[in-house]
């Protein structure tokens, strides 16, 4: 198998997920997306993957006709992590499928002391299994290699604990890699306690921004940090 870093299929025909990329079998689900939604006809070209790095060029068919080697795009390194309070509604799934759009690798809902939602353990599983289903959604319209992880929702002390973690905040520093993991609060705010456990700040603008806006905003500082667009503000 090769080994490269080559956008992934060129960016060419729609991309999917697959359980074996030996035998790429579509499941109904995305058979029926491809087919009735995207209008893809058999015979046009396809990249199926396998969430781990793996990919292959395939035409669209019943079954599918396997058009090239395997390739590995290796993973972008350092892996990056934002951890979000818990917001109402929707605005999860948004925080969810925005974060795999723009490449981070580990997706973190958490409880904070001033969080209005809070998991209900009758609906947690199927809310958590929405989450990864939106992410796979996302990373096939973003031609991802690698699907992101999406934990369950945890307290702040868990994901206070990495080493590597920044609080978003007003007044912080600029953004730079060196800390891979952001920290995004709810609109309330922090208590005196979260400051405390997490006392390193990382600022995402003068403005004060609503609780999806500054995880988007997290996720696009990092992204292009680590990809080399921007370059880290001296300190």
């Amino acid at each position: 198998m090769a080994d490269t870093r080559a956008v992934l299929g060129a960016g060419t025909g729609p991309h999917v997920f697959v359980a074996d990329l030996e035998r790429p079998v579509l499941d109904e689900d995305d058979r029926h997306h491809f087919a009735r939604v995207l209008r893809v006809r058999a015979g046009d070209a396809i990249t199926v993957a396998d969430g781990r790095g793996s990919w292959r060029p395939c035409r669209f068919g019943d079954p599918l006709e396997v058009t090239g080697a395997i390739e590995v795009v290796a993973a972008a390194s350092p892996p990056l992590t934002v951890a979000f309070a818990l917001v109402k509604g929707e605005r999860p799934e948004l925080i969810v499928q925005k974060l795999t759009e723009l490449g981070i690798d580990r997706i973190v809902p958490f409880v904070a002391g001033r969080s209005v939602v809070r998991p209900d353990a009758g609906r947690v599983e199927r809310q958590v299994q929405r989450w990864r289903r939106v992410a796979r959604e996302a990373a096939m319209q973003s031609r991802r290699a690698w699907l992101p992880s999406v934990s369950d929702p945890v307290p702040f002390a868990t994901v206070a604990e990495d080493p590597s973690a920044v609080r978003a905040d007003r007044g912080g520093a600029p953004p730079d890699v060196a800390h891979t993991t952001v920290i995004v609060g709810p609109e309330g705010g922090w208590t005196d306690t979260e400051r405390e456990l997490v006392p390193t700040t990382l600022a995402l603008g003068p403005q004060v921004l609503r609780a999806e806006t500054a995880a988007i905003a997290a996720a696009t500082l990092l992204g292009a940090l680590r990809a080399g667009l921007v370059q880290p503000t001296e300190r």
